[in-house]
C-alpha cells in the first residue's frame, strides 16, 4: 500500500495542546529533549509528534524510528496515529528497543555468525546453559550459581560491552571465577545453538553498526527522525544504539523525566539524559510543567522535594486545579497501627462511594505489604499486589509455609513434595519420581514412603543417606514443637534445613528481596500463639485469594508505581534507614540518596487528589523492634502543603542533608529528632508497666543463661543474652529477675 497522507488544512490534533505541548510537537529539526514531568501529557506529546511529521510529510512512515520500553506503549502510540491519520502503519518502525533491535539483526544475523532463524533463548534456557559452562570448567554451581553469573553477563551487555572487551573488567565475586572467560564461552556456545539472548537483541546490532559503516550508514540515511519514550531509563547499550543511528540527520527527540529516573539497579543510567545536551550541538530542550493529574498542593510538595537533588536538569510542576487537599502526614506508634489506621481511612473512602480500585498503599519494599495484606484480609476489603505477588504467594514464603507445615502434619504430601530438594541435596527428579511412586503403590503419605524406601534397595546408597539425614531433621524438629516457642522453631527449621544459607548465598538481584521476606514472615508470627494457628490463617488466606473482586485496593512498592495514578494514595513506611533505604546509601551513597529522593517524588505525584504519608515511631522489622526516625525526606515537605496529626519536629532541627555531609548523616541519622520525645518515652513505659519485667532489666534463662531486655511488646520479651550473637524472643514465664 502507498503511503498518502491528505495534509489538513487545519492541524485539528494541535488544538487540545498547551502552548509547551505545542512546541514540543512542532520543533522538529535537531536535536530535542523533551523533560516532561510527571502528568503532563508526555504520550499525546510523542503521539502527535509522530503524526504531525508525516502529516507535514516530512518522512514516510519508514523513515521514524519511534521507540518505546513496552510493548503497551508502543501498541497505543500505532493506535493513536492511525487514529489521529487514518493511515497504514504496518510498515512503521514503532515498538520496544528490543524488537527493533531483533527486526535489524534478521537481516544482518550472518554478521555475528548467525542463521536468520537464530532462536531467541528465555532466561531458564539462558541459565541452563550457562550451568552447562560453568560444570564444563569444574566450577561449583552452589558456590556460583548460574543466575549470578547470568547477571553478570547481561551487566556487560548492558554497558554494551563486547565478550572480547570484557577481560580488563573485574569483577569482586570472587578470585577464582573468570567471568570474562565464561561471557567468551556463553556467547560462543550461542553461536553454535544459533541462538541470541535478549541482551543480544541490542549488543549486537550496536557490534554490527560498529564494524560495518556502510551498513549503519543505510539505517543513518533511512531514519531521518528518531523518537524516543522513557529516555531516562535508557541503559548504556540502548543509549549507544540510539545515538549511532542518528548521527546523520540529528533529528532526535527524545521524552523523558531526569526526576523519575529510578532504575539504576535494572541498568538504567540516569547520566543519558543529564548529558543529552552535551551529547549533541544546539539541543533545544523543552520543559512540560503543567500537569494534568495532580493537586496544586501535591505539586507544591513533591517540587520542594526534588528541588534537594542537584543532580537534575531542573523543572516545576504546577496546576489549574488549585484549592485541593493538602498532604496528609500521620505519626503511628507501630507498624501495626499504621496498618490498622490506614485500613479505617480507606473505610471512610467507601463509605464516601470511592471505587477500591482508585486506591493505592505504595511502600518501599516488598516485605512492608505483609502488614497491609493481613489487616485488609482481616476487616474484608479486597486488594490486589502490583507488580508482584502477594505475600503469602512469593516462592521463598511459599516454600518456608512448607516447611512448617510438614513438621506439624504428618500427611502433608504437598508440602513435603514441594520441599523434597529445595534446596538442593542431590536428589535428582528420577529419584524423587521413584519415592513418588512407591508412595502411590504403597499407599502411604509421602514421608511414611520415606521412611520405608530408605530400608529397601530401590535407591542408592547416596539417596538413602540423604533422605535419611532429612527424615531425621524433620524428626528432630517435629520434637522441638512442644519445647519452644513456635517462632523460635521457625527459625531453626529455616536455618538447620539450609533454605536461609541458600538465599545468603544467592547472589542475585531478587536474593537480598527473599530474605527480607523470610524476615517478615518470622515477625508474622508474633501475631499467633502457636504454628497450628498460624497456618489455619494461611488457609483462610490463600481461599479469600481465589474470590477475586475487579474493585480491589492495589498495593505495591514504589518502583512498581511509575506511570501509574491513583485519586488516592497512601505512602506508609517513611522512616530513616527503611526510605531512604539504609543500605543502599551505604553501597552508592550520595548517588543512591539522589535516586530514593526521586523514588520519593514519583510516590507522590502517583496521587490525584490526596496524598496520605505516614510514619511509624517503632517498627518490628526482621525480629526486632526498632525505634524509629522520620525519614529525611519529610523535613523537606514544605508545612503550608501538610497537614499532620502531630506537632513532630524540632522546629530548629533541620534534615536537609548537604550533598557533602551525606556520609555523617547516613551513619547518624538521628538529626532528626522527637519533639514530644519525652511523651514517646512515657509511652514507651505505659507498655512496660503492666510487666513483670523492664526494659533493661537483668534476668537468667535456664537455656540461654543471663540477658538483658531490649524490647517489650505483646506479652514478649526481646532479649540480648551475655552468649549469643542475637536477640531471642521469650515468654515471661521462662525467665526470672538475675
Amino acid at each position: 500500500m502507498l503511503f498518502r497522507v491528505k495534509e489538513m488544512n487545519k492541524l485539528f490534533y494541535l488544538d487540545k495542546l498547551n502552548d509547551k505541548q505545542k512546541k514540543a510537537v512542532e520543533t522538529l529539526n535537531g536535536p530535542v529533549l523533551v523533560l516532561a514531568g510527571a502528568g503532563t501529557g508526555k504520550t499525546r506529546v510523542l503521539t502527535t509528534r509522530l503524526a504531525h511529521l508525516l502529516n507535514k510529510k516530512l518522512a514516510k512512515p519508514w523513515e521514524i524510528l519511534a521507540v518505546t520500553f513496552t510493548n503497551k506503549a508502543a501498541n497505543e502510540m500505532k493506535e493513536r496515529v492511525q487514529s489521529l491519520l487514518k493511515i497504514d502503519i504496518e510498515r512503521m518502525w514503532i515498538g520496544t528497543f528490543h524488537s527493533s533491535g531483533l527486526k535489524i539483526l534478521r537481516r544482518h544475523a550472518e554478521l555475528c555468525f548467525l542463521k536468520r532463524d537464530f532462536t531467541v533463548i528465555d532466561t531458564d534456557d539462558q541459565e541452563r546453559l550457562i550451568k552447562q559452562i560453568l560444570e564444563s570448567n569444574k566450577i561449583d554451581v552452589k558456590k556460583y550459581t548460574p543466575s549470578n553469573v547470568l547477571w553478570m553477563v547481561q551487566w556487560f551487555k548492558d554497558k554494551a560491552i563486547l565478550p572480547e572487551e570484557s577481560k580488563k573488567y573485574k569483577f569482586k565475586f570472587g578470585k577464582t571465577l573468570n567471568i570474562s572467560k565464561l561471557y567468551i564461552q556463553y556467547q560462543e556456545r550461542l553461536k553454535i545453538l544459533n541462538a541470541a539472548d535478549f541482551g543480544d537483541l541490542l549488543l549486537l546490532p550496536v557490534k554490527i553498526f560498529r564494524e560495518n559503516l556502510e551498513i549503519l550508514k543505510k539505517y543513518q540515511n533511512q531514519f531521518k527522525y528518531i523518537l524516543v519514550d522513557e529516555y531516562q531509563d535508557t541503559d548504556i547499550c540502548q543509549d549507544t544504539f540510539l545515538k549511532l543511528l542518528s548521527q546523520k540527520h540529528k533529528n532526535i527527540c527524545c521524552v523523558g523525566d531526569d526526576d523519575q529516573a529510578i532504575y539504576s539497579w535494572r541498568g538504567a543510567d540516569v547520566k543519558n539524559i543529564l548529558n543529552f545536551p552535551n551529547a549533541f550541538k544546539d539541543v533545544k530542550i523543552i520543559r512540560l510543567e503543567q500537569n494534568y493529574r495532580s493537586t496544586d498542593h501535591i505539586l507544591a510538595a513533591a517540587s520542594k522535594l526534588i528541588e534537594n537533588n542537584k543532580d537534575r536538569l531542573g523543572k516545576k510542576l504546577w496546576t489549574n486545579a488549585l484549592n485541593g487537599e493538602k498532604l496528609k502526614l500521620y505519626f503511628f506508634e507501630d507498624g501495626k497501627d499504621e496498618a490498622k489506621n490506614i485500613s479505617l481511612e480507606i473505610e471512610k473512602l467507601k463509605l464516601k462511594k470511592t471505587k477500591l480500585d482508585e486506591i493505592a498503599i505504595l511502600v518501599r519494599a516488598s516485605f512492608q505489604t505483609r502488614l497491609f495484606e493481613d489487616r485488609l484480609l482481616k476487616i474484608g476489603i479486597p486488594y490486589r499486589v502490583i507488580g508482584g505477588f502477594r505475600f503469602y504467594e512469593r516462592l521463598e514464603i511459599r516454600d518456608a509455609i512448607a516447611y512448617f507445615r510438614i513438621v506439624h502434619k504428618n500427611n502433608d504430601d504437598l508440602a513435603l513434595e514441594r520441599i523434597f530438594n529445595t534446596p538442593k541435596r542431590g536428589l535428582g527428579a528420577a529419584t524423587l519420581q521413584i519415592v513418588f511412586k512407591f508412595a502411590r503403590d504403597a499407599n502411604m503419605t509421602l514421608l511414611d514412603a520415606s521412611r520405608k524406601i530408605i530400608e529397601t534397595d530401590e535407591l542408592t546408597p547416596s539417596s538413602r543417606n540423604t533422605i535419611k539425614k532429612f527424615i531425621e531433621d524433620i524428626d528432630r524438629w517435629k520434637n522441638k514443637i512442644n519445647k519452644i516457642n513456635h517462632i523460635e522453631l521457625a527459625k531453626i527449621i529455616l536455618e538447620e534445613s539450609g533454605y536461609t544459607k541458600m538465599w545468603l548465598n544467592d547472589k542475585s538481584i531478587e536474593a537480598p528481596g527473599r530474605l527480607e521476606n523470610l524476615k517478615e514472615l518470622i515477625s508474622a508470627l508474633r501475631d499467633f500463639s502457636n504454628m497450628n494457628e498460624f497456618l489455619e490463617h494461611i488457609s483462610l488466606v490463600m481461599e479469600n485469594e481465589r474470590n477475586y473482586k475487579l474493585d480491589m485496593v492495589n498495593i505495591m512498592t514504589m518502583h512498581s508505581a511509575k506511570g501509574l495514578e491513583f485519586e488516592n494514595v497512601f505512602l506508609a513506611g517513611w522512616d530513616e534507614g527503611l526510605f531512604p533505604h539504609q543500605k543502599s546509601l551505604e553501597e552508592k551513597g550520595n548517588k543512591a540518596l539522589e535516586e530514593e529522593r526521586r523514588l520519593a517524588y514519583v510516590g507522590i505525584t502517583r496521587g490525584k487528589n490526596n496524598v496520605y504519608i505516614s510514619f511509624a515511631k517503632r517498627r518490628f522489622i526482621h525480629g526486632t523492634w526498632n525505634f524509629s526516625q522520620p525519614s529525611r525526606f519529610l523535613s523537606e515537605l514544605p508545612k503550608e502543603n501538610i497537614d499532620t496529626n502531630e506537632d513532630f519536629f524540632e522546629e530548629e532541627e533541620s534534615f536537609i542533608v548537604e550533598q557533602n555531609e551525606y556520609e555523617k548523616r547516613i551513619k547518624n541519622p538521628n538529626r532528626l529528632l522527637f519533639k514530644n520525645k519525652e511523651n514517646l518515652l512515657k509511652n514507651r513505659d505505659s507498655y512496660e508497666s503492666e510487666y513483670k519485667f523492664k526494659i533493661g532489666d537483668e534476668i537468667f534463662h535456664e537455656k540461654y543463661g543471663y540477658g538483658t531486655i531490649k524490647y517489650i511488646t505483646d506479652g514478649k520479651y526481646e532479649i540480648v543474652f551475655d552468649k549469643l550473637s542475637e536477640t531471642k524472643i521469650v515468654l515471661e514465664n521462662f525467665i526470672k529477675h538475675a
